[in-house]
């Protein structure tokens, strides 16, 4: 038997053809977390706050930015921005300048004195933040957007802790610090400065008084270098320079000073040396891609004339009468360990030389002070958390320095968000958030075609003779064109920029734009793919349907 002439398809409509009962995939619309998202420590949505900035929706940008880190100026230039690392532009020419765009948006917010809205509910529960740094700073903030009453105790006569007293003005401009913390206070963050955490009590004080509490007293504790008398007038710990400094005063350390450290903490004691008018001298362990302070911080530090002596380590300080310091060194292997914060040294044969100096700097890390938070688990060094900041003590919860190596101005910003977010879902008793179940974007899933190859701006700097005569920050910032130029060359990865893209090319019509999203029409989509395939963020994946 012949089958029945189907009816010309030109005289009537396709709609009667069902050919989605041919397909063994669909495609699908999804958000999924892209790499630069998935490596941020505050878990910033960066592909919505950049696509934002491109409409030039700058406040709208900001308002995302700060869901998540109340300080994008200040990260946006200290940041060690493990997020453009991540960034599969990474893979395609040059990663996106996350950072310098964040700071360009950050410095916007300050200049046009945007502010955060009013909580819209107030709670009845009291909060008490030990420590007035980044992490104690995040946490206030989180938690008195959510409506909590929130009391901050700082130790130092003013808020900011590392960002203050240990991050010199030529990397963070004081009018920048100032104005961030500000807009956390005028959330109703009620501030005693000059109020400590020094014993049990003291910590039990504040259990009872309040309904949770959050401990990121940080690390003040310098490690010592045991080849080293810090007994010595011409030692001084390089915590105690950069605070000495902060708070305006010139240590006199004599004409040639030695900093010891390969981290940032050693570059900004050196650099800050350098500004006071000393001949520096930085000794690191650390071959010098090896040294845990970033690269740009290194260039600077040598284009401002500091001798960078890598590679090596102090055997003996001897004093030379009123003449200064013999520094006895020698060269050696550095392996790092499975840890942060661990090594291997091992010295090099026949390898021996001297420096001489008038001041030596030991800038190689510092400890937390346990000692009033003796009833907490400890872990080593640190107290002892989980994966949401809590602590072995009910309604204690702690962050930064005092539980993590990180030591990241960031990780610290974001260890108090969790916390926060934490303390308001047990006191809300509610139940865990699921994560996103997506994977993180790849290079692979976004259709590249439909992106020109274009260099990352390069970087300003004030000039090298600038620096050395003021406090004048180092490091510039985007102008409005170079910003905008740069947010073009973002893939928002794993983020639907509603293109049509996948409207445009489904050769069945399949595909039909639904207000600020899309449908796929099950009855006449083949999945063919090739929707996903010409997606030009990633954000449609195929799944395999079981029929």
């Amino acid at each position: 038997m012949s089958a029945p002439i189907p009816p010309i398809w030109t005289t009537g409509s396709t709609e009667v053809f069902k050919t989605g009962t041919w397909r063994a995939a669909l495609p699908q619309h999804i958000r999924a977390p892209s790499p630069c998202h998935a490596a941020c420590p505050v878990n910033g949505d960066i592909a919505d706050w950049i696509g934002r900035a491109r409409g030039r929706d700058y406040r709208g940008a900001w308002d995302v930015l700060a869901r998540n880190n109340p300080f994008p100026a200040i990260a946006g230039r200290i940041c060690h921005h493990p997020c453009e690392s991540a960034c599969n532009r990474a893979e395609f020419d040059e990663p996106l300048a996350i950072c310098k765009l964040e700071r360009f948006v950050g410095d916007l917010a300050l200049a046009e004195g945007w502010t955060y809205d009013k909580p819209v509910e107030t709670r009845s529960e009291r909060i008490a933040v030990v420590g007035g740094g980044p992490s104690g700073l995040s946490a206030a903030y989180q938690l008195a957007r959510r409506g909590y009453r929130v009391t901050l105790f700082e130790a130092q006569s003013q808020l900011g802790g590392l960002m203050r007293y240990g991050i010199p003005p030529y990397r963070l401009a004081r009018s920048v610090l100032d104005g961030e913390i500000a807009r956390i206070v005028a959330l109703g963050v009620q501030v005693r400065c000059g109020a400590s955490l020094d014993t049990p009590a003291d910590l039990e004080r504040l259990r009872g008084e309040y309904d949770a509490v959050y401990v990121a007293i940080g690390a003040r504790r310098p490690k010592r270098l045991p080849q080293l008398d810090c007994a010595q007038p011409w030692v001084m710990d390089g915590a105690e320079y950069l605070a000495r400094c902060a708070r305006g005063e010139k240590p006199a350390l004599g004409k040639r000073v030695v900093v010891i450290g390969g981290g940032s903490a050693a570059l900004d004691a050196a650099r800050s040396a350098r500004r006071a008018g000393h001949d520096v001298t930085i000794l690191a362990l650390e071959k010098t891609a090896q040294m845990p302070a970033q690269r740009e911080e290194i260039d600077e530090a040598l284009e401002e004339g500091i001798v960078l002596v890598a590679g090596a380590m102090l055997t003996q300080a001897v004093s030379r009468e009123g003449r200064g310091v013999r520094l006895n060194c020698v060269r050696v292997r550095f392996e790092p360990g499975l840890q942060r914060g661990q090594f291997t040294v091992t010295p090099v044969a026949d390898s021996e030389f001297v420096l001489e100096a008038d001041a030596i700097v030991p800038s190689i890390g510092q400890d937390p002070d346990l000692t009033a938070l003796q009833a907490l688990d400890s872990t080593g060094a640190l107290l002892k958390v989980d994966a949401r900041q809590a602590t072995s003590a009910e309604r204690v919860y702690a962050g930064g320095d005092v539980t993590s190596m990180a030591r990241f101005v960031t990780e610290a910003i974001g260890m108090g968000k969790r916390a926060a977010l934490e303390i308001d879902r047990v006191l809300r008793a509610r139940a865990s958030v699921p994560a996103n179940g997506e994977s993180i974007v790849s290079l692979s899933a976004i259709a590249t075609a439909y992106y020109a190859k274009q260099p990352r701006p390069a970087e300003g700097h004030l000039d090298p003779a600038q620096r050395l005569k003021s406090e004048l920050e180092v490091q510039l910032g985007f102008d409005v064109d170079t910003a905008l130029a740069e947010t073009e060359r973002c893939f928002s990865c794993g983020t639907c920029i509603l293109c049509d893209n996948c409207v445009n090319v489904c050769p069945d019509l399949a595909v039909k734009r639904d207000g600020a999203g899309y449908l796929v029409l099950a009855d006449y989509c083949k999945g063919c793919g090739l929707c996903v395939k010409e997606c030009p963020t990633g954000s449609m994946k195929m799944v395999e349907e079981v029929r």
